[in-house]
């Protein structure tokens, strides 16, 4: 296993920020996607909420965020060796991915921070380990129906791509080297979507990563 690096998120005025053990202060990957966030996926989700109604867009996005934090948690402990009761809510998820899970070998990072100091920014990777023999950057999701496509994951490609840069860079001298993804959609009742990316693909999702980067940079200078 790799070493964990220890840095505390802060919330405050619509952001998140990583300080680290050092005091650095960066902004997370979270926070640059979603100030970036293209207008069309703004004015999308504006449009749901509308159609369903305020206290319904929120029970669902309540509901959506608590079942994601749980299968988040369910999956830390099992890759740590922990044993702990699976809540009703979170196993229809945990049965869908477990199997996945279950394929991984070397798992060397579960929910640890990377953080590139030249680019300037942080996160939390939720698993670093090898998937079919090849390390790879993990990301667990959960959803109701499978997302079909890579679109339909949003910025979770660009989130990988940042993490997998940001874990080369920070563990560097202990070697590690990560150029694929993979991402786990939970499903109810049937195996979860996996989502593969391989060299040129992350190297086609960092391009677009960095110029959300350069983007964000620029509203806060202004």
């Amino acid at each position: 296993m790799l070493p964990h690096f220890s840095a505390k998120l802060v919330r405050g005025g619509g952001r998140s920020y990583f300080v680290t053990d050092r005091g650095d202060r960066v902004p997370s990957v979270t926070t640059i996607l979603n100030a970036t966030k293209p207008e069309a996926d703004r004015a999308a989700l504006r449009a749901w909420r509308q159609r369903v109604g305020a206290t319904e867009a929120q029970r669902i996005s309540t509901t959506a965020s608590r079942r994601g934090t749980g299968t988040h948690k369910q999956i830390q402990r099992y890759l740590l060796g922990q044993s702990v009761d699976c809540s009703d809510a979170v196993l229809p998820y945990w049965e869908s991915v477990r199997s996945v899970l279950d394929e991984l070998d070397r798992v060397q990072l579960v929910e640890g921070f990377v953080a590139h100091a030249g680019y300037g920014y942080g996160g939390r990777v939720d698993c670093i380990a090898s998937f079919d023999g090849v390390p790879c950057v993990c990301e667990w999701k959960t959803a109701d129906t499978p997302r079909g496509n890579v679109e339909r994951l949003r910025d979770a490609p660009l989130q990988l791509a940042a993490y997998s840069v940001a874990a080369n860079e920070i563990y560097r001298d202990y070697g590690l080297e990560v150029y694929h993804a993979l991402v786990a959609v939970a499903l109810p009742d049937r195996p979860a979507e996996l989502f593969w990316f391989d060299t040129d693909a992350l190297g086609q999702h960092w391009d677009a990563w960095d110029r959300r980067l350069q983007q964000y940079w620029e509203l806060v200078e202004r």
